[in-house]
């Protein structure tokens, strides 16, 4: 996958970084030469210019890269208007950083959907969601054992868990399901809630929106994701 990383501060560096180490093709900026200089050997490409710049930016490989992350901290309004500008420039996907709950706001007013918030996600936990297609979240136990949020594989949708057989062919265990339901409000309007079913059961069938909560090693996982769900 291609990305584009705008802040190489301790999240932005550390992501960019994973995420080359992965094989993943990474273009790092900042606006810093020092910075720049600093990650040049430990990402894939590293460029220093101001992000909020619309025509220095509209000359980035924007339709080639499948995710751009902007995790500009030390500046809110130039995370803002770097954020606005790729927005306007129709990127594929969007990620960006917030500071505080106000600055959250902004950027879901602007149309953010995937927003980051570093002080309590690590840069592991991201580089995973990233680079593994489906994954919505993950949670790291130790070094070997993982639990994950991911999508049901096309293949999946219809059967029951004992059907798809996580635990004999995988070596994984469904700890629940979380299923996206259509409520109707007092003023009569429909809104997506999340449910979370409980503890699974074998019988339970597997719809095209359920998320899966899934326990198992990480190499068993990474198999399990990169066989079914790319």
């Amino acid at each position: 996958m291609k990305f584009i990383i705008i802040g190489l501060g301790n999240f932005g560096a550390s992501l960019a970084q994973k995420l080359t180490e992965q094989g993943h093709e990474v273009i790092g900026i900042d606006i810093s030469m020092t910075k720049v200089d600093a990650y040049k050997e430990k990402i894939t490409y590293t460029i220093c210019m101001d992000a909020t710049d619309e025509f220095t930016v509209a000359g980035l490989p924007l339709n080639e890269t499948d995710v751009v992350l902007v995790a500009i901290g030390e500046n809110q309004g130039a995370n803002i208007m770097t954020t606005a500008l790729l927005k306007n420039l129709k990127v594929k996907r969007l990620i960006s950083r917030a500071i505080n709950p106000l600055h959250e706001k902004v950027l879901q007013a602007i149309g953010v959907n995937e927003i980051v918030h570093p002080e309590e996600e690590t840069a592991e936990r991201w580089t995973k969601k990233l680079s593994l297609s489906n994954v919505v979240d993950s949670f790291e136990l130790n070094d070997d054992y993982s639990i994950i949020e991911a999508k049901v594989p096309v293949d999946f949708v219809g059967k029951t868990i004992m059907e798809v057989g996580f635990r004999k062919d995988f070596n994984l265990l469904v700890l629940t399901i979380i299923k996206k339901v259509e409520v109707k409000s007092i003023l009569g309007k429909t809104k997506s809630e999340t449910l979370i079913q409980g503890v699974a059961a074998a019988d339970d069938i597997l719809d095209a929106n359920d998320i899966l909560v899934l326990y198992g090693s990480r190499k068993d996982l990474h198999f399990f994701l990169r066989h079914k769900l790319e």
